[in-house]
C-alpha cells in the first residue's frame, strides 16, 4: 500500500526523575528500551517522533507541545517504570490523538535466584524498578477514564513475537485512521434508483472518516475520453493482455473502447487527486456517457488494483471499506451475495463491474457481455474469484450512536465451480454455517454491498474502529 503521507507516530517512555539520582544506571537503561521500540516501529512509510522520557509534569507540557508541532497521528506510551499521573495528563491532553499505552516487560519474568545474589539493597530496587512497567498502569487508566480521553494498551514482553503482532496491528490501524482523514473520495453520477440501503449522509462521512467528497462530473469524464490518443491507447490495450487473461472471443473494438476509457479514468483520477471513487450513471439519452460509463469495467478494475479502489453503484460506505482494506493491504473487492449452495453449505459471493485482480485466483479472465444486467450497455467485463484461503468480509454500516460501524467476518475462500458470468465471483465458508452467517450478517443492518479482502485481519479491524471512535461488530 503506497501513501500520499507517512504515518507519523509519537513515542515516549515515562517514568519519574526522583529515582534518577537514587539508582545509578536506571535511566539510561529504560532510555535504551525507549530507543529498541523506536528502531522497531520504523520503516517505510512511518515516522517516528521520539520525545524520550517524559518524568515530570513540566516535561510533561514539553513534550505535548511537540507532539502538536510535529503532527503525529497516533501516540505510542511506553510506561517503562513507575510514573505519576500527573506526568502522563498534560501531554495526552496537548496531543489530541489516541493513545496506545506499552505496558511492556523488558523479559518475560525476574531471574529472582540472580535478583536475590545482588545482594546490594539499592541495586536490587533499581533492577525491579525497570520492570515496573504494569505498577502505574491503573494510576494512568483511572485518571484518563476520569479525562475521558480514550486509550488502549498492550500487555506483554517487550520482544516478545505476540506483544508486536499487537503493536503491528495499531500501526495498521492507525494508517488506517491517518489515510481516511486525508483521504479524497471521488462521486460521479447519481444512486441506482431504488437502492435506498446505500443512500448515504456523505456529510457524514467527512465528519467521521474525515474525509474530503469530490463531487465529479460524468461529462467531464467523456470529454477526457475523446482526448485520447492513439499511441495512450494501444499502450492501454498492451497492458489489458499483460493484466488480463483476455478471452478470444473479445471483440477488438470493444478493448480498444474500454482502453479508451480506461486512459481517461487515470488521467480524471489524477486531476482530482482522488484516492478511491464511487460511480452509477445511467448514460441513457447521451451517447458520450452511454460509451464511456458501458466501458468502464477494465479501467476501474486496474484503479482498485493501484490503490485507488473503485466501487460501483455510487456505494459511498462501500468504497471507504474497500479502502480501509486496501490501507491494512488486505484488498477489498466490491461483493454482494449470488446464491446460496445449501449441499456444499457456502455462499457464492461476487458482483459486476470492478474486481480486485490484485486478489484474484489466477488472472483475472476478460468477457465480452451482450448485456448488463439492470445496467445500460453492453462491453467487456472482468470475472475472477478471490484467492483461495482465509478471507475477511467488511461493511460500513449507520450506527445510531457514532454515526457508522464497521460490521466484519471471517471465512474461506474455497475452490469449486463458480458462475461463467463475466463477473467476479467465488465460494466462501464460514464457521457459523451458509445459514448461520447469512442470518448473522443480515441482523447487523448492513447495505447489500461489502468489501472482501484476503487474510484474516478482524483484529486489526477492530482495532481501526477503536480509533476512530466508532462501532465494531465481529459476525464470526
Amino acid at each position: 500500500m503506497t501513501s500520499k503521507r507517512a504515518l507519523r507516530v509519537g513515542l515516549c517512555g515515562i517514568g519519574l526523575d526522583a529515582y534518577w539520582p537514587q539508582f545509578a544506571g536506571l535511566e539510561k537503561r529504560l532510555e535504551g528500551y525507549v530507543a529498541h521500540v523506536a528502531e522497531r516501529l520504523a520503516r517505510p512509510g512511518v515516522e517516528v517522533v521520539n520525545l524520550g522520557l517524559v518524568d515530570s509534569p513540566q516535561r510533561s507540557y514539553e513534550a505535548g507541545h511537540q507532539c502538536r508541532r510535529e503532527d503525529i497521528d497516533v501516540l505510542f506510551l511506553y510506561v517503562t517504570t513507575y510514573a505519576l499521573s500527573n506526568t502522563v495528563l498534560p501531554l495526552v491532553q496537548r496531543a489530541g490523538v489516541p493513545v496506545i499505552v506499552l505496558n511492556l516487560q523488558p523479559e518475560a519474568a525476574i531471574d529472582y535466584a540472580a535478583f536475590n545474589r545482588l545482594g546490594d539493597r539499592t541495586a536490587m530496587t533499581g533492577d525491579w524498578l525497570a520492570f515496573c512497567s504494569a505498577c502505574p498502569v491503573p494510576e494512568i487508566s483511572n485518571v484518563m477514564t476520569r479525562a475521558r480521553i480514550p486509550f488502549h494498551q498492550v500487555t506483554g514482553v517487550l520482544d516478545e513475537a505476540a506483544t508486536w503482532k499487537e503493536i503491528e496491528e495499531w500501526l495498521a490501524a492507525a494508517r488506517v485512521r491517518s489515510t481516511l482523514a486525508s483521504a479524497r473520495l471521488g462521486l460521479m453520477g447519481h444512486y441506482y434508483s431504488g437502492m435506498l440501503d446505500i443512500m448515504t449522509d456523505v456529510t457524514l462521512v467527512s465528519i467521521v472518516f474525515g474525509s474530503h467528497v469530490e463531487i465529479v462530473e460524468v461529462d467531464e469524464l467523456s470529454a477526457l475520453v475523446a482526448e485520447v490518443e492513439e499511441a495512450a491507447l494501444e499502450r492501454r490495450v498492451k497492458e489489458f493482455f499483460e493484466s488480463f487473461d483476455v478471452q478470444p472471443d473479445c471483440p477488438p473494438d470493444e478493448l480498444r473502447r474500454a482502453a479508451r476509457t480506461s486512459v481517461a479514468l487515470d488521467r480524471f483520477v489524477e486531476r482530482h487527486e482522488m484516492d478511491a471513487m464511487a460511480y452509477y450513471y445511467m448514460g441513457s439519452g447521451v451517447p458520450a456517457n452511454e460509451d464511456t460509463m458501458s466501458s468502464i469495467i477494465l479501467g476501474t478494475s486496474l484503479l482498485t488494483a493501484r490503490h485507488v479502489p473503485v466501487a460501483g453503484e455510487y456505494e459511498v460506505k462501500n468504497v471507504v471499506a474497500m479502502k480501509i482494506m486496501d490501507v491494512i493491504g488486505a484488498g477489498g473487492s466490491f461483493t454482494e451475495y449470488y446464491a446460496m449452495d445449501f449441499k456444499d453449505d457456502l455462499v457464492l459471493m461476487g458482483h459486476d463491474g470492478p474486481g480486485h485482480i490484485a486478489i484474484c485466483e489466477g488472472k483475472t479472465k476478460v468477457r465480452p457481455l451482450k448485456v448488463y444486467h439492470g445496467k445500460v450497455g453492453r462491453g467487456v467485463s472482468v470475472e475472477m474469484s478471490v484467492k483461495h484461503g482465509p478471507v475477511t468480509l467488511l461493511s460500513v454500516a449507520e450506527d445510531a450512536k457514532t454515526g457508522f460501524k464497521l460490521v466484519a467476518a471471517e471465512g474461506e475462500c474455497v475452490p469449486g465451480a463458480i458462475l461463467e458470468i463475466g463477473n467476479t465471483n467465488s465460494r466462501y465458508r464460514f464457521p457459523l454455517g451458509a445459514r448461520g452467517f447469512v442470518n448473522a450478517w443480515n441482523a447487523q443492518a448492513a447495505a447489500h454491498h461489502c468489501a472482501v479482502g484476503v487474510g484474516h485481519v478482524t483484529a486489526t479491524l477492530e482495532k481501526a474502529a477503536a480509533l476512530m471512535g466508532i462501532g465494531f461488530q465481529r459476525v464470526c
